[in-house]
């Protein structure tokens, strides 16, 4: 196991995980000048758009300024939901209030794909867990692709283009049972500190594996099922 502080900080206490917020001065920095840019760049736009960066602004903050972040270190459950709220709450708001037009669907979703399973991927979590570089790449190559992908998805309102919906589900599902039915803990750095919230690292993985399950896919299950009778309905005229 890493005895490497990962960029979230040290693994907070059952007891005061809810203090245990992320006042890197750089981030901060960073997601007021991001926020001031985007709402001065929204002004005249319309009020849905406004709405979604604020949705966006607001997942952003949850994400990797709250005691979320933080948990992230002693959880592999508050990971895998902190990837949720990424590339399901933030990266969708910021497509309709920012759309990426100009990259293609399939292009997006091979690229959001491989970033899903690296992260899953032992080596590749460890090498985050090790360098805040890696880490903020990472979460890059997750939240770009997924921006990308939602733009498309809920730009274009194309039968052809929610059909991508199913194989990401698909994805969701496998990571899912891949997580909730493993013999053993893949991420060691979670060893002693799943225990600090009375989880041994193997049920923090299967919770893990049902939170990819459960708020991970039914959501978008519906969703698609929503946009796709939509689409059947004005396509049929009726």
């Amino acid at each position: 196991m890493s005895e490497a502080s990962p960029y979230c900080g040290p693994a907070p206490e059952w007891s005061d995980w809810y203090s245990a917020w992320n006042l890197d001065p750089f981030l901060i920095a960073m997601l007021l000048a991001l926020g001031l840019t985007g709402a001065y760049a929204l002004r005249s736009k319309p009020a849905n758009r406004k709405k979604a960066f604020s949705v966006a602004s607001g997942a952003a903050v949850v994400a990797f300024i709250s005691p979320l972040c933080a948990l992230t270190v002693a959880l592999f459950a508050a990971r895998t939901f902190h990837h949720l709220l990424v590339f399901g709450v933030l990266a969708p708001a910021l497509a309709v209030a920012f759309p990426l037009r100009k990259i293609g669907i399939s292009t997006s979703f091979i690229a959001l794909s491989a970033a899903l399973w690296l992260w899953h991927l032992p080596q590749v979590y460890s090498a985050a867990w090790d360098s805040a570089v890696i880490y903020w790449g990472m979460q890059a190559a997750l939240i770009l692709p997924a921006w990308a992908f939602w733009s498309v998805v809920l730009g274009r309102s194309k039968l052809d283009h929610v059909i991508w919906l199913i194989p990401l589900i698909g994805q969701m599902g496998l990571l899912g049972a891949v997580l909730t039915f493993a013999q053993r803990p893949f991420y060691l750095e979670h060893l002693t500190y799943a225990e600090r919230f009375g989880l041994s690292a193997l049920a923090d993985q299967q919770l893990a594996g049902l939170i990819m399950w459960v708020p991970g896919m039914i959501p978008v299950a519906v969703l698609a099922a929503i946009m796709a009778h939509r689409i059947l309905r004005r396509e049929m005229g009726i």
